[in-house]
């Protein structure tokens, strides 16, 4: 498959950011069928399926970023590829992300790899044909750390993260800076949302959100004291991704931008910290889950969804059986 190349009308990253978050180009919704898991801590999170039951095959297991979902227009448009390739899919809700908060004060952050776990282990004690992953943006952050947390005993057949901040500090910073600050504003705001609409639920008093204007702030006054953390730069020291890299052993494919704005310049890891199983394409544009290659601005044409077919082929048609070759990366783009 060939490499990613954006249209002229399409090379600003703003452009493919906003018109990639916002456009889902079929239109008709898709019909999923909801299941309820319940978590080793008594808490809740809600798997959304394309299939149920499963067909014979692998599943595609689907990560959204922060604050997405099923609804999220990149996320519909995976799951529309997966329906006409007749793929078995389902998209894991992080705690709270479904429609309706979850029971515990605790949420979910860019490395809680538990969940992950606790899904990965329903979806194999059920079905023995072969599960895939991947992981959009915070959601590619937990897949990649899990992946090299679990090195040899992840089990899937093959993964594949898609602008991933590999490093939450260095995002939180970039986030804080020029245009980008715009996508902080929308998303701390669905955050304080989410985080007072949890409160009233549980009687809880909260700090003043208002005053939460960075990431940062967020993160060191919500996320580290409800999960653990000191604060901010200890969440974000031991939670990105990027040192679990070398680890992951399960074939990769990760798919991301030069001019992301979400992530800092020059952020993308350097080769000798993948593991030999990883497989980075790092295009010069595309923004942030953007990847637009073609049609016009009101009806963009994805690559994405195709690179990511082309990808895990492979692996979702097999049956039982040996992992999925590491090759298959580099094969599918004529490497």
């Amino acid at each position: 498959m060939r490499p990613f190349e954006a249209p002229l009308w399409a090379r600003n990253p703003h452009t493919q950011t906003l018109l990639g978050a916002s456009i889902d180009r079929m239109g008709q919704e898709i019909v999923l069928a909801r299941e309820r898991v319940t978590l080793p801590d008594g808490d809740f999170l809600d798997l959304d399926w394309l299939r149920s039951p499963p067909t014979p095959g692998p599943i595609l297991l689907i990560l959204h970023g922060l604050e997405g979902s099923s609804r999220s227009p990149y996320i519909a448009r995976l799951l529309r590829m997966c329906e006409r390739a007749q793929w078995n899919a389902v998209v894991m809700h992080f705690r709270g992300c479904s429609g309706e908060p979850n029971q515990l004060p605790r949420s979910y952050h860019g490395g809680d790899t538990s969940d992950l776990q606790a899904v990965v282990d329903i979806l194999t004690r059920r079905h023995d044909q072969g599960l895939c992953a991947v992981g959009y943006s915070l959601g590619g952050s937990v897949l990649l750390k899990w992946l090299g947390e679990r090195r040899s005993d992840a089990g899937l057949r093959a993964t594949a993260a898609v602008s991933v901040p590999f490093d939450l500090a260095s995002a939180a910073a970039r986030l804080d800076s020029g245009f980008s600050r715009l996508y902080q504003w929308v998303l701390l705001r669905w955050l304080r949302q989410s985080v007072a609409r949890k409160a009233r639920r549980l009687g809880h008093d909260t700090p003043p959100l208002k005053g939460l204007r960075t990431f940062r702030d967020f993160d060191g006054v919500i996320t580290a004291p409800l999960h653990g953390f000191r604060d901010a730069d200890d969440y974000y020291a031991r939670a990105s991704c990027r040192p679990y890299l070398r680890h992951i052993e399960v074939p990769t494919l990760l798919v991301q931008a030069a001019d992301d704005p979400f992530l800092m310049p020059g952020s993308t890891p350097n080769p000798d910290e993948l593991a030999p199983a990883v497989h980075l394409e790092l295009s010069p544009c595309g923004g942030h889950v953007g990847f637009i290659s073609g049609g016009t601005p009101w009806a963009p044409r994805f690559w994405l969804e195709d690179r990511l077919k082309a990808f895990f082929g492979p692996a979702m048609r097999l049956g039982p059986g040996p992992f999925y070759s590491s090759d298959a990366a580099r094969a599918s783009t004529g490497a």
